[in-house]
């Protein structure tokens, strides 16, 4: 069975849709994914340090639409691991814990792995929205599309836009 690394933020939890609402909360200031494409979240976002270590920003940060119905059908193809850097805000770890829970019942807690780099994850597959894991990632990898990396060149990775692609790609 081939391990399939997968990405929490960005590509189950939609933060970039939680950061607007935050940046809505504190600035007044609509913003759409097209005033963010190109952006990373600290250049698009007025306070976008300050808004992920508030209470809450995790915990109800969306579900990335289409991954829970994929990502319930794979657990049965794959060996799967949720990996999140999440060391980098220790104060998230159980809101992360909550979300997954909530929202994706089927993962079950030794299918989780929270650390600093994931430089150390081996796999098969991984599923990411930053280049900085996906480089160094040994397998296959898929760069999920969201607004920092959609007009980079993902000539190393396979890019994918949904969870429907995702479906199609390893389904």
């Amino acid at each position: 069975m081939q391990r399939l690394i997968v990405d929490m933020d960005g590509v189950l939890a939609d933060v970039y849709s939680q950061f607007i609402v935050f940046e809505e909360r504190a600035t007044g200031k609509k913003l759409s994914m097209n005033d963010v494409a190109g952006k990373s979240e600290l250049e698009a976002f007025t306070h976008a340090r300050e808004y992920v270590r508030t209470p809450g920003f995790f915990r109800t940060a969306p579900v990335v639409k289409g991954s829970q119905e994929t990502l319930q059908k794979l657990n049965d193809r794959y060996e799967i691991f949720i990996v999140s850097a999440a060391t980098e805000f220790p104060r998230s770890f159980n809101e992360k814990m909550e979300w997954l829970e909530e929202n994706f019942s089927f993962i079950k807690w030794q299918q989780i792995v929270f650390c600093g780099s994931k430089r150390i994850v081996t796999g098969d597959i991984m599923i990411d929205d930053h280049f900085k894991n996906l480089d160094f990632f040994k397998g296959r990898t898929l760069l999920f599309t969201q607004p920092h990396n959609q007009n980079e060149d993902s000539k190393w990775h396979e890019r994918v836009s949904t969870w429907e692609e995702i479906s199609h790609v390893l389904g």
